[in-house]
């Protein structure tokens, strides 16, 4: 089993990350309508999932905020997914008011398939862990970053390059 910390403290993960170079996990996700989301909706398409524990915490605020704003320099290829369980319609408030228009945000609120399945969800806690996967358009990992301390920004750089890589 996988472990993160939180201000120094471990906590485990459920689930196993995916393996650069093969196919990425489905996920079943709620969008702030409620409608359900799949890899199948990104298909042809970069996809960069970024997982964080709560939008309401100043990390991931500022880390969805950093990839909203990087996803101007993009290629319309390119799709930015911020995934959490924080609830759909607290994710679209969130949105409003920080003003994230280039960012999707998707809820892991029902059953928790995307933490499983990308072996990023916080046992102890049920939320999740702070990580980066991107999705080439062929369906296939093409990157992970897991980030081993919660409170801890992503590496944005290696993040960026790789999305590059692929458009």
């Amino acid at each position: 089993m996988n472990t993160v910390t939180f201000q120094g403290n471990p906590l485990h993960l459920e689930g196993e990350l995916p393996v650069v170079g093969q196919k990425a996990p489905d996920f079943v996700l709620a969008a702030n309508d409620l409608s359900p989301r799949g890899l199948k909706d990104y298909a042809g398409k970069v996809l960069v999932l970024v997982s964080v524990p709560s939008l309401d915490t100043p990390v991931c605020d500022m880390e969805v905020r950093r990839f909203n704003t990087e996803a101007a320099g993009l290629s319309d290829n390119v799709r930015i997914v911020a995934v959490s369980c924080d609830l759909p319609f607290a994710q679209a408030r969130w949105c409003g008011a920080a003003g994230v228009k280039s960012v999707e945000t998707l809820s892991d609120y029902k059953d928790t398939s995307f933490g499983k399945n990308y072996g990023v969800l916080i046992k102890e806690l049920r939320l999740l862990a702070r990580a980066i996967f991107v999705v080439a358009p062929d369906g296939s990992l093409a990157y992970s970053q897991l980030v081993p301390e919660v409170t801890n920004e992503p590496d944005y750089d290696a993040a960026l390059a790789a999305v590059k890589k692929l458009v």
